[in-house]
């Protein structure tokens, strides 16, 4: 059985609202960082690290925005957030990095057993978190943003998953093979999963009522990608 308990973190000034789903026994476990969609924490993502606590990982839901989300009503707000973020990308990089200190130092994480994982502009922040040569095990991207952050390269020391729907309007074709270079010219150890005739958002069951064409659920991916981590988070944190 599983318990919640919100993070609070101070950065520059704002308060970010974590969430840390663990066993409640107190106990450091190789743990999974999660960086939510463009709506921020929200039951999805406390549901994947449900679903990852069941597997015996302790996870935690980064806040990178400081306020809550109310899917349907808040979308602007919610893309103006991401923009900027995004519009910063350095800046967006030393957020990232001061999460992963906070989440490193928690009783409750294995410090040298630590994977970055995201969703959408997540993923992104997973793949920024591998670029930035950050001590972490792994990194994997779910339906993430590839373009890279235009700041100097370092050697990835994360090994490296992507998985990606080809038919994704907002990464296309030759995104995917600049990542793969990107990847290799770092020195990382990774891999890239496309799924045919799947778009954007593919893990999320209401990825459609975003109304964006191109994004839409896709049980098929979804299941693929899970079981594909589950494999690789077998491999990087054991």
């Amino acid at each position: 059985m599983s318990e919640q308990r919100s993070i609070k973190q101070d950065y520059q000034g704002q308060a970010l609202d974590h969430v840390l789903v663990h066993d409640g026994s107190g106990a450091a476990k190789p743990t999974v960082l999660i960086i939510p969609t463009v709506m921020g924490v929200q039951p999805l993502e406390l549901g994947f690290a449900e679903r990852l606590a069941a597997l015996g990982y302790n996870s935690l839901v980064a806040d990178l925005f400081g306020r809550r989300f109310t899917p349907g009503t808040d979308k602007e707000a919610a893309f103006a957030a991401m923009g900027a973020l995004r519009a910063d990308r350095a800046a967006l990089r030393d957020r990232l990095l001061a999460v992963l200190e906070t989440t490193r130092g928690l009783d409750e994480v294995d410090s040298n057993k630590l994977v970055v994982i995201g969703y959408c502009f997540g993923g992104q922040c997973a793949l920024d978190v591998a670029r930035s040569g950050a001590d972490v095990v792994g990194a994997a991207s779910f339906h993430g943003l590839f373009d890279p952050p235009g700041l100097p390269a370092n050697p990835i020391k994360a090994k490296v998953a992507a998985y990606h729907g080809w038919d994704d309007p907002m990464v296309p074709p030759e995104a995917v093979v600049a990542l793969g270079k990107e990847l290799t010219e770092a020195g990382a150890d990774w891999q890239i999963h496309a799924y045919g005739h799947v778009g954007h958002g593919f893990t999320n069951p209401n990825a459609s009522q975003m109304g964006i064409a191109g994004v839409a659920y896709n049980q098929a991916a979804e299941r693929r990608s899970w079981q594909s981590l589950v494999a690789f988070l077998g491999e990087t944190l054991g």
